[in-house]
């Protein structure tokens, strides 16, 4: 396996660990709605999840583990991802956010802070901020 093999397989495995943990986040109310279902099939394409990856992580999201990023935007940037996820039925059941929480602590946030970063995060995502505004906000809540 050449070298560059290597570093492209972490990507992808990496892209299907958040995918699966966004498909969770989709499943967390028992149904996908048709605007979830859109977003999950854009997203797909973005992570680039080839067809078959795609069926087979539906059928078994907890399949993938969730590998959270080590720089702090790329963690953001996932929470920013499964929050428009959630945001997608127009109302947060207390299933969602203890699923949103769940992921947070598993993207790498600490248990001290995970539930104001999740409120911040989802009162942004309600005012339906751009991903570069979200990250603004989210990096300097504490200035």
């Amino acid at each position: 396996m050449p070298f560059s093999e290597l570093f492209d397989n972490e990507f992808k495995q990496r892209n299907r660990g958040h995918f699966s943990a966004i498909v969770r986040v989709a499943f967390a109310d028992g149904k996908v709605s048709p605007e979830e279902k859109d977003f999950l099939d854009k997203l797909a394409s973005r992570l680039e999840i080839s067809e078959e990856e795609y069926t087979e992580i539906l059928k078994n999201p907890l399949k993938y583990p969730i590998n959270p990023p080590y720089l702090y935007s790329q963690r953001l940037e996932r929470l920013y991802d499964l929050g428009r996820m959630i945001h997608v039925d127009h109302h947060l059941g207390d299933q969602q956010e203890i699923m949103l929480t769940r992921m947070g602590l598993a993207l790498g946030f600490t248990p001290g802070n995970v539930n104001y970063i999740i409120r911040k995060a989802l009162s942004l995502i309600d005012k339906k901020v751009d991903l570069d505004t979200f990250l603004f906000e989210m990096e300097n809540m504490n200035k």
